[in-house]
């Protein structure tokens, strides 16, 4: 089995460790700050055989040069000529062998047009860098709002049970927001009570699940009728269909 945890970078950047109990070996997710990931390889005495990259944005690629340099991982990402370290480009349908176990890739543009996310069905296990966060997802900053609504829902297709790697922390903020969105919705007075507390233990509040996601999060709930029905009440929304929500609900995130 894969072990997966966060190390710290920047202001609010996760870059995911994985590493594997019967190996020395480990891959990293989006490593844009090489140092702390250089120092947690070094007192775990791991051996960095390979990097998954989700999108071009430099707090996620930002630390592959030096990486390369230490320890020579395959470098696996999107079709982007802005990423200069890449030794293997992955597309929709292709499969990533991540310390034995594999990982399909999937195309969810919106934030980036080169965006790309890694689910692994037998460990119900996925990191998809800034296209969903906890209680959020992220920019739509190259594609467009039907776009990365289409991308939020082939993610919300996949087992409810799935972990959510994002990789950033921004869980408060999305779920103050969501809360205004749905100020009724229980699940997700729930969800904020138990990510105050986690937030004040200094803990994470990644990974979430699809679960979680899908009850409580603005972005995943665009065919709800509670949610629907909550931004006709807000005078948020005209439009009807999934993708004229997820855009009444962005523009008014992008705004909050």
């Amino acid at each position: 089995m894969l072990t997966v945890r966060p190390i710290p970078a920047f202001d609010d950047n996760y870059i995911w460790l994985i590493s594997a109990d019967s190996t020395g070996d480990a891959f990293v997710v989006d490593p844009g700050d090489p140092a702390p990931v250089l120092a947690r390889l070094e007192e775990e005495g791991l051996n960095l055989t390979g990097i998954l990259i989700t999108h071009h944005h430099f707090d996620h690629v930002g630390g592959l040069g030096a990486l390369r340099e230490a320890f020579a991982p395959t470098v696996y990402g999107p079709d982007n000529p802005a990423i200069d370290e890449l030794d293997v480009v992955v597309r929709a349908g292709d499969r990533v062998d991540v310390l034995g176990t594999y990982f399909d890739v999937l195309e969810v543009p919106g934030h980036t047009l080169d965006h790309i996310a890694y689910h692994s069905a037998d460990n119900a296990q996925l990191f998809c860098g800034d296209t969903l966060f906890a209680g959020g997802c992220g920019r739509v900053f190259e594609g467009t709002p039907g776009m990365m609504h289409a991308s939020l829902q082939q993610l919300a297709k996949l087992p409810a049970d799935t972990q959510v790697f994002c990789a950033h922390e921004y869980t408060l903020a999305n779920l103050d927001f969501a809360s205004t969105v749905e100020p009724d919705n229980q699940a997700l007075a729930e969800r904020i009570t138990t990510a105050k507390s986690t937030r004040s233990a200094g803990l994470p509040t990644v990974p979430s699940t699809l679960a979680l996601e899908t009850a409580t999060n603005p972005f995943m709930r665009c065919e709800a009728p509670e949610l629907v029905d909550a931004m006709r009440r807000h005078g948020k929304l005209s439009g009807t269909t999934g993708a004229e929500v997820f855009a009444a609900v962005r523009g008014w995130k992008d705004n909050f």
